[in-house]
């Protein structure tokens, strides 16, 4: 049986500070320092196989702390740009707030939660599930179904389209998924990939 663990990165700058990130190399707040320790405390039990991130620094970072927590620091990592957040486009950058006085809350909605409207010069849902799921498929699932452990720290959109496969979620319900900052979601796997249990850490 394979044991999969999602991690979002602990809260960012621009989290605490309500911006659009997307791309964004920002780090990790204070907190997010504190919520990825946290997390590694919570994954004690655990011995990882091998771990996966994203090229971003806040979900890199959440990962080195974690690992340094439990102490796993040598294990194999991989990094992928196929793990990045969502790129948000021209919102990057914006207060959220601001954006729903500039453009309305109905629209900066759509925007956030819809599957597949993509944001001005940025990437639905959808176009974010096109670059994880083929990766996952190619470079993570089969150390999966081989009876590993594995550990993947990355972003609350790119994390929110591997869940609606693992879960195998509509449209509707991945609307109202969120996955909070630092919070270990634990997937147990069978032979065939299929997911047996869920539960978060």
């Amino acid at each position: 049986m394979g044991h999969l663990i999602l991690l979002r990165h602990g809260e960012s700058q621009w989290n605490l500070e309500n911006r659009f990130t997307g791309w964004v190399d920002v780090p990790l707040s204070s907190r997010g320092i504190q919520e990825a320790k946290n997390a590694g405390e919570k994954l004690r039990p655990y011995r990882f196989d091998r771990a996966f991130t994203s090229v971003l620094q806040r979900a890199i970072e959440t990962l080195r702390l974690v690992l340094g927590v439990i102490g796993q620091t040598g294990i194999p990592t991989e990094r992928d740009q196929a793990l990045n957040e969502r790129m948000y486009g021209e919102l990057q950058g914006l207060n959220k707030a601001e954006t729903a006085k500039k453009y309305g809350e109905d629209q900066v909605k759509i925007w956030r939660r819809s599957y597949d409207v993509r944001p001005p010069g940025g990437e639905s849902l959808k176009d974010t599930a096109e670059r994880v799921l083929p990766y996952y498929e190619k470079a993570i699932k089969p150390h999966l179904l081989a009876g590993e452990t594995i550990l993947i720290a990355a972003h609350g959109n790119s994390l929110r389209a591997l869940v609606m496969e693992l879960e195998h979620l509509t449209r509707e319900q991945v609307l109202e998924l969120n996955i909070p900052t630092g919070a270990p979601l634990l997937y147990e796997l069978d032979s065939t990939g299929r997911v047996t249990s869920t539960r978060y850490l």
